[in-house]
């Protein structure tokens, strides 16, 4: 027997493991995510998204990404969104500005906010719990609101542990947590991209929000120069964590957007989409215990977002009302509420409108 046949008859028992979901050793994954047919894990991904959502729905939100400040103590080399403190660009909005927002999301169907912000090193806590009490009362709206990251630079702002930090944002009106600065959490590449929040401290934010009871969702950027085992690592972290708490909602993989970034002119070239499909079948697979996978046509575009909907994920995501971090380094897809539901209905399944928690609404 040559080695290729050894490899590919290896391959094909991994495939039928992962069938039988069990959890394969790191150095499987690779295997398989370097082997494997991509008709193979579109299959089996697909199998597990009927497994897990039987009803054939699929799932999308309509909800307005605000973004509060792009002032940030932090230098991520990947990012085109921050300005330093003290930058002649650094914003910080008022209430009455949100409340504008909030009220021409409100206007056209939306069911809630996605709000983040840079770590912003002068804006005191009332700033944050305020803002969230002024809008749970005036609006009565889902709070999706402050990333892992956000959390762990208020803490260190305010020389509060990460719990006290997320008592005070859901004593406020903080209904869930987002999963942003995700990126890839392996330490060796977010050092290279000068990410401020470790890997762990991300990991511990997120801990501390499932103790509370708080639901988060869970993310991973791609294409920025990680390596495959990387991106494995990175999903086997989130794969231990929910195994522990069974606070992540969701998964949303994502693709990095090069323009108007530091990095952007060592990597110019925006992964194929068939690079990110794969990976986003292989990421349903690997993350069976956590129940919806999200396609992110943002940042791959509606074409891919469709046939990602045969790759395992059960949700297209959000019209993206107002989009400000990713469009600003070259993401410019956009889609009305009418045209998600077009292409749900088009992709063979039936369209439902949620909240950010994954709350059905219709």
């Amino acid at each position: 027997m040559n080695m290729t046949t050894a490899t590919v008859q290896s391959t094909i028992s991994l495939l039928d493991r992962i069938a039988r979901r069990e959890h394969l050793a790191q150095d499987e994954w690779i295997q398989v995510i370097n082997e494997a047919a991509t008709d193979e894990l579109q299959r089996l991904a697909d199998d597990l998204r009927r497994e897990l959502h039987p009803d054939n729905v699929v799932t999308y939100v309509v909800d307005r990404n605000i973004n509060y400040s792009n002032v940030c103590f932090s230098v991520c080399n990947f990012c085109a969104f921050y300005r330093k403190p003290g930058h002649a660009e650094g914003y910080v909005l008022s209430y009455e500005e949100i409340y504008q927002k909030v009220e021409e999301m409100i206007a056209v169907g939306g069911s809630g906010v996605l709000m983040q912000g840079g770590l912003h090193p002068d804006l005191p806590l009332d700033y944050y719990t305020g803002l969230l009490r002024e809008l749970k009362q005036r609006y009565g709206i889902h709070l999706h609101c402050f990333s892992p990251t956000e959390i762990y630079g208020m803490a260190k702002t305010f020389g509060m542990t990460n719990e006290e930090v997320l008592r005070e944002l859901r004593a406020a009106g903080l209904d869930s947590l987002p999963g942003g600065g995700g990126e890839i959490l392996v330490d060796e590449i977010r050092k290279k991209r000068r990410t401020e929040c470790s890997g762990q401290e991300w990991l511990a934010a997120m801990e501390a929000a499932h103790k509370l009871g708080i639901p988060t969702t869970a993310t991973m950027m791609i294409g920025y120069g990680e390596t495959v085992a990387q991106r494995i690592q990175h999903l086997e972290l989130l794969y231990q964590l929910q195994s522990r708490t069974s606070g992540f909602i969701a998964f949303i993989p994502w693709t990095f957007q090069p323009d108007n970034t530091p990095i952007g002119k060592v990597i110019p070239n925006r992964m194929p989409g068939e690079e990110y499909l794969r990976w986003l079948a292989l990421a349903r697979l690997y993350l069976h215990n956590i129940k919806n996978v999200q396609v992110s046509w943002l940042t791959v575009g509606l074409a891919d977002g469709r046939r990602g909907l045969h790759f395992g994920a059960n949700d297209i995501g959000s019209t993206m009302i107002e989009e400000n971090v990713i469009s600003k380094a070259g993401a410019n897809h956009k889609a009305t509420e009418e045209m998600l539901v077009n292409v749900i209905l088009e992709e063979g399944f039936r369209p439902k409108k949620r909240k950010a928690d994954y709350t059905r609404l219709n």
